[in-house]
């Protein structure tokens, strides 16, 4: 569902509408909600239900709203409804009865003012869900896949948290992922430094070569074709994109400015290392433009038709 105040439910009708989803799908969601937005909706009882549709309708599996919905104004007394919505979706993707999870953005503060929500984001709260042990997060845009090694955190905490093993942990994992779920057989791996330069020999910092380049020695001994410390300042650029599939960074922003750089509408946020799929639109509510009709759907098409050929290879 995502948060009912912002822009989800807008380009969830949008992608419907242009018939540019890859795969069936269905919306927990409530449907009088999405009925307002547009949509031909049916309400289905359980999720194989999608699988045999009327043309032209919207499958939704209930989840009423305790509020009427409005653009813009996020309202804590949804947050039990949004909440749920996530919890549901996961239970399905674990038993099975759902290829891939997809999220609309939420908003974090509601969740919490309205019922106490503890996780600082989608990500940490699906991996306590299905009991992962380290969820990443990688960010995908035609051309470039980043993954921040720490996440939501303030960035004076990231070089505490940083360590070796995470380093090396988050490496693989992406690895595993590219391999099984991207179709990559051998996938390169850059790797970024913390510090300006990659920490130009100690002179602009220890980290890079006290914990980043002992991970990097680490992976390659695993059999994973990673390199680096690299100066992040000169990895985005198109020749330095062409030598690798996915770059490894090691904090938030450095892995997310340059995808949303190089392609903000179509921009996709891909959880590793759960036991099931999910992707998400790599943007947030939008909370500016909810309800006005500008909400460009792109980024969500991208998320699902992503989660489908990523089902697709795993099932293969």
């Amino acid at each position: 569902m995502g948060d009912p105040a912002g822009i989800g439910g807008e380009v969830l009708v949008q992608a419907w509408r242009a018939g540019a989803l890859a795969a069936p799908f269905f919306a927990i969601d409530d449907p009088e909600r999405l009925t307002a937005l547009g949509a031909e909706v049916v309400e289905i009882g359980e999720p194989e239900d999608a699988l045999s549709l009327p043309l032209g309708r919207l499958a939704v599996l209930r989840e009423s709203l305790s509020a009427p919905a409005q653009p813009g104004a996020p309202d804590p007394a949804n947050a039990g409804a949004v909440i749920r919505s996530i919890k549901r979706a996961v239970g399905f993707a674990l038993k099975g009865r759902a290829g891939a999870v997809v999220t609309l953005p939420i908003n974090k503060k509601a969740l919490k003012d309205g019922a106490a929500f503890a996780y600082p984001g989608h990500t940490e709260f699906l991996a306590a869900l299905s009991g992962a042990p380290l969820p990443v997060m990688m960010l995908a845009a035609p051309g470039l896949r980043t993954v921040p090694v720490t996440i939501h955190i303030p960035l004076s905490e990231a070089p505490k948290q940083l360590n070796a093993r995470l380093i090396e942990e988050t490496g693989a994992i992406l690895a595993a992922a590219l391999i099984s779920d991207f179709a990559i057989a051998r996938p390169r791996i850059a790797v970024a430094g913390l510090n300006p330069h990659a920490g130009e020999g100690g002179a602009m910092g220890g980290e890079d070569a006290a914990l980043i380049a002992p991970a990097v020695a680490a992976l390659r001994a695993r059999g994973v074709e990673a390199f680096g410390p690299l100066p992040a300042d000169t990895m985005f650029h198109a020749a330095a994109r062409a030598r690798y599939d996915a770059a490894l960074c090691m904090y938030h922003d450095q892995a997310l400015i340059p995808v949303k750089m190089l392609d903000f509408a179509r921009g996709v946020n891909v959880t590793l290392g759960l036991p099931f799929i999910r992707t998400s639109p790599d943007h947030g509510t939008a909370y500016d433009i909810a309800g006005t009709g500008r909400a460009d759907p792109a980024s969500l098409i991208e998320a699902v038709n992503m989660a489908a050929g990523m089902a697709a290879r795993r099932a293969a």
